[in-house]
């Protein structure tokens, strides 16, 4: 008999293998602190967001609580002098960065100038692409983006239809930290405007994804099809403790 036969067969009520698979199915967590417990030192961390927008601040805050050292970033942006993934600069946590802006943070370009980080700046929609393609298995591609550049130094170069492209790899990681509005127990998620950058992508291109959400609720919550990201790729899951939504550089217009 097979396995849905037998579970067809149970009396009304009775369904002990289908509550048991939706019980394995939860992959809630009780705090911050317990979705990092086990990131160790030298692991590459993907972190969502994009300037301050979508942030995952909470899981920023407990890797800085447990003070793990040597990591690779790969993140947009690397947070702002006191805030997001710029306290992880301040305690020496991060050992090399991989994104594409970083002029809100100062102590960045000082570490940097110092020798003491190792930075590699790629062009953004590149840096998206490559994150994408880790999710979806595609090892390189062909892009125009760079050529005839410091970007280009290096890279394996070809013509297609008269035009020259330069071959970018994939981008993986060990954990991917990232932020949404909402999120159900079983791990589908679904983002906010500006949030929505490289949160999405991220989640599919690690093999631990850890979801920080303002909302956490029950399987069928959210309309299928609202959710942007499938509880498939998501490992953690967890209500944000906090979510301040900074302004990064605020502008006046004189009165």
């Amino acid at each position: 008999m097979s396995r849905a036969s037998s579970i067809l067969q149970n009396a009304p009520g009775e369904i002990p293998e289908v509550e048991g698979a939706v019980e394995r199915l939860k992959k809630v967590v009780a705090s911050a602190d317990d979705a990092v417990r086990d990131i160790p030192e030298g692991a590459t961390i993907m972190i969502g967001g994009f300037g301050l927008c979508g942030i995952p601040e909470s899981l920023i805050d407990a890797l800085v609580r447990r003070g793990v050292k040597g990591l690779h970033t790969i993140s947009n942006n690397m947070g702002v002098d006191g805030f997001g993934m710029g306290r992880m600069l301040e305690l020496g946590m991060v050992a090399s960065h991989t994104g594409s802006y970083v002029g809100e943070n100062k102590l960045l370009e000082d570490k940097v100038l110092k020798g003491e980080l190792d930075l590699t700046l790629i062009p953004q929609g590149t840096l998206s692409e490559r994150i994408r393609a880790g999710g979806a298995g595609i090892p390189a591609f062909y892009t125009p983006a760079g050529v005839g550049t410091l970007v280009a130094e290096g890279k394996d170069a070809h013509e297609f239809d008269g035009k020259p492209y330069i071959l970018e790899r994939w981008l993986r990681a060990d954990f991917a930290l990232v932020k949404a509005w909402k999120g159900d127990t079983v791990g589908n998620l679904v983002y906010r405007k500006t949030a929505r950058n490289f949160n999405p992508m991220m989640a599919t291109a690690a093999k631990i994804t850890i979801a920080e959400v303002e909302h956490l609720v029950e399987p069928g919550e959210i309309d299928p099809d609202h959710v942007v990201t499938p509880g498939i790729y998501v490992k953690r899951i967890f209500a944000g403790e906090k979510c301040e939504k900074r302004i990064e550089r605020r502008t006046l217009r004189k009165a």
